[in-house]
């Protein structure tokens, strides 16, 4: 197989776990988040860190997703959307790298907000599958 032919694949599958990985957190028009997709789009042991200047919060995927599910079942957090607005995808062989900028929008509390961010994305490639391994994210 020409491997430019599967580079493009290959971009194209993380393009969609990426799409995939915004999808998850949003409850707006109704929906509901389902949580579930997480765990077929990361590999167990993904690390997910919040950088905010001089601290971070680090989490595990369990540790990262409790907290959400509770904001937007309980009327914490509603109507609430994240989206890419600009990715680039480089990869190397098994293992690839993302950089995404993101909206997102919803009401926290009752009161509207709008924002975006930087997220990196790292994959790794294990039986012909894409998985996240880690992310870092800043929202700007």
């Amino acid at each position: 197989m020409d491997n430019n032919y599967s580079k493009l694949t290959d971009k194209l599958l993380i393009d969609e776990i990426v799409k995939s990985f915004y999808k998850i957190f949003t409850n707006s028009n109704r929906q509901q988040p389902d949580w579930d997709i997480i765990f077929t789009l990361c590999i167990p042991e993904t690390i997910i860190i919040k950088s905010n200047g001089a601290t971070e919060m680090i989490y595990s995927l369990q540790s990262f997703i409790e907290p959400r599910k509770t904001m937007l079942s309980d009327g914490t957090l509603t109507e609430f959307e994240e989206s890419e607005i600009e990715g680039e995808t480089k990869i190397f062989g098994t293992i690839a790298q993302r950089s995404s900028r993101y909206n997102k929008s919803g009401y926290l509390n009752g009161v509207y907000f709008k924002g975006y961010g930087n997220k990196l994305f790292q994959f790794i490639k294990t039986n012909s599958c894409w998985k996240i391994n880690s992310i870092v994210w800043e929202d700007v």
